[in-house]
């Protein structure tokens, strides 16, 4: 049976995992009685809830006696790390593009690393039975991007097809017919890409993806360069450098059949198996027969551009919601976290209650935080901050972003104005039809954190936001933060509403009557730039005397819910946001007024 290596790319929200589903339903992967869950690859729970892919996955299918594996990629930078490993296991890719919304900047940050291997595309227009749907400017538009990525004359010859994902059909002219399902799609794949690559020699596989099983231990898929393995047979693992790091035995080969993975007796060259038995090797590292002295060059990994503290969580309410909440256990969480996501980076602190962890994006750390809080853990974590490089002449180089806005003609006024407050320079702006316009800019990603927010609250929702990490640039100068100071709890005990009600012309709350509190808590946002420590215990005085006047409910306002990034993007470096299986709270560093006041002279006495 030959082989063929595929990766679906393209932008978040395109349509690769809807597609995949239709793919392996046409394939005949299902039984027609099977119940299958609509985007069957997200199989988290958080890629459920927010409706994005966060790893990669692979999947397998057969059609004319032709095994396809098929890889299902993340679309948002910040799981970049993902999309360049995996890109190296496969021959060929499919570009899906929205026929209203043109190649995206995502479509552009994956298309890039795959021209630059040699791959050559497939460009799917999908969803051309949106009303909107524009495919012949689209088709324009990708063969432009190509030429600007610096494709090859073989890779700008690439093949077409349009369809709908949804709809389960794809067609090599613009008018298909729907009738055909996605057989063209099938046939094109089987023409234009090669069969797998296979090399001469023993075993050799290069570590891909990492996940751990309960049952199996480590699992460790990629493609199988040379040679074939068994179960029971010795292998060994080299690191990059070709250090060797265990020898063991393969205790299972597993093997993608449909959307299940079974146990098969041989894993032979070209295709992508997972391998369990080893202890220690993991992504990037090399996993060859006992002869191979030298390591399979592995792809380097762009840098970590956003860092932050993860701290033992000390507040007075702790271990009252989660069972785990020692340094030890949260270490190895960490950890075991890194093996398997190569674009995170841990540090221990020096006294090894914190530890300091750098991602490629503040969504790839919000995505660790939930996942962990939903684990049982309880931790605070600082605000993000962006990691700096010195550059050849010692000056201080900060990462820049690539943002891309889709925003309604009327909004754009204020996009432009608060991304320039950010120090964002603009590159481009060109309408995007139907009265909106699509604006670039260059912008330093400290600006950038918590501004998602923001921005959807100033054009009403209708702003879509992109961001691709683009370079390390000269520092752009200060960035004004917070304008307002925050309303902190001067004792601990339950929040009462008659307190809260009486504080509301001081600020907006962020809690709720009856929530529990603690001295050094934050309780609202003050109207002012300075800080307040405020009673929120404070019951009403009974007296005897009862009038219509006096006995007036308590009406008040809804408190401003801190979802996890909203809180993440709005605290201050002296603040902390404590996250608990349950609850999200807000707190300063320094729980003590004593303890604030000293800290602030210390850095005032520094700035001095």
């Amino acid at each position: 049976m030959s082989l063929r290596n595929i990766a679906i790319i393209a932008h978040v929200d395109h349509g690769k995992t809807t597609l995949v589903d239709k793919l392996l339903a046409q394939s005949g992967a299902f039984r027609d009685n099977q119940r299958v869950i609509e985007r069957v690859m997200d199989s988290n729970d958080l890629e459920k809830e927010r409706g994005i892919t966060i790893l990669a996955k692979c999947t397998s299918l057969v059609w004319k006696d032709t095994r396809i594996n098929i890889v299902d990629t993340p679309g948002h930078a910040d799981f970049g790390g993902e999309v360049e490993r995996i890109l190296n296991m496969v021959d060929g890719v499919v570009v899906l593009v929205d026929a209203a919304e043109g190649p995206m900047p995502q479509t552009k940050f994956v298309v890039s690393k795959a021209l630059k291997l040699g791959l050559r595309p497939i460009v799917a227009i999908n969803k051309v039975d949106r009303p909107d749907a524009r495919a012949q400017e689209v088709i324009n538009e990708c063969f432009d991007l190509f030429v600007a990525l610096d494709a090859n004359d073989e890779q700008l010859d690439f093949p077409i097809l349009y369809g709908s994902g949804r709809n389960g059909w794809m067609s090599k002219s613009i008018d298909g017919n729907a009738d055909e399902g996605l057989a063209p799609l099938f046939e094109t794949i089987l023409a234009h890409v090669p069969e797998a690559k296979v090399e001469e020699g023993p075993f050799r596989m290069i570590g891909t993806i990492l996940e751990a099983n309960p049952f199996l231990g480590r699992i460790i898929t990629g493609r199988i360069t040379s040679g074939n393995i068994k179960p029971n047979q010795q292998v060994k693992v080299l690191a990059r450098d070709g250090t060797l790091i265990e020898t063991g035995r393969i205790s299972k080969i597993l093997a993608f059949r449909g959307i299940e993975r079974q146990p098969i007796e041989e894993g032979v060259a070209g295709d992508i198996v997972a391998i369990a038995g080893l202890s220690k090797g993991t992504v990037a590292d090399t996993f060859c027969a006992p002869e191979v002295t030298e390591a399979i060059p592995a792809q380097p990994i762009d840098p970590p551009t956003v860092t932050m503290s993860f701290i033992v969580n000390d507040s007075p309410l702790a271990g009252t919601e989660g069972d785990k909440v020692t340094s030890r256990v949260i270490r190895d969480r960490l950890f075991k976290e890194a093996e398997g996501n190569v674009a995170l980076r841990i540090e221990e602190s020096q006294d090894k209650d914190s530890f300091f962890v750098s991602g490629r994006g503040e969504l790839q750390l919000a995505v660790l935080i939930e996942t962990m809080r939903r684990e049982g853990f309880e931790i605070a974590v600082s605000r993000p901050r962006v990691v700096y490089e010195k550059g050849p002449n010692g000056e201080v180089l900060e990462p820049i972003e690539e943002v891309f806005v889709d925003v309604d003609e009327e909004h754009s006024g204020v996009v432009v104005q608060k991304m320039s407050e950010r120090k964002a320079e603009m590159i481009e702006m060109k309408p995007s039809g139907g009265n909106r316009l699509r604006l670039v800019f260059h912008a330093p990603t400290r600006g950038l954190i918590g501004y998602q927010s923001e921005l959807l609250t100033d054009t009403r929702g209708t702003a879509i936001m992109n961001r691709i990490f683009k370079a390390y640039e000269p520092y752009k100068g200060e960035i004004a933060g917070r304008n307002n100071g925050v309303l902190i709890a001067n004792e601990p005990g339950e929040a009462v509403a008659y307190a809260l009600w009486n504080l509301e012309d001081r600020g907006a709350m962020v809690i709720e009557p009856g929530w529990k509190v603690y001295q050094g808590m934050i309780v609202g946002i003050h109207t002012r730039d300075n800080d307040l420590e405020v009673n929120v215990l404070k019951g009403k005085k009974l007296t005897n005397i009862r009038t219509t006047s006096k006995d007036e409910a308590v009406r008040l306002t809804p408190p401003i819910r801190m979802t996890l990034e909203r809180a993440l993007a709005w605290i201050q470096d002296d603040e902390l946001m404590e996250v608990t299986p349950k609850s999200i709270r807000l707190r300063k560093k320094f729980l003590d007024p004593n303890d604030r006041k000293r800290a602030e002279k210390a850095k005032e006495a520094l700035a001095g």
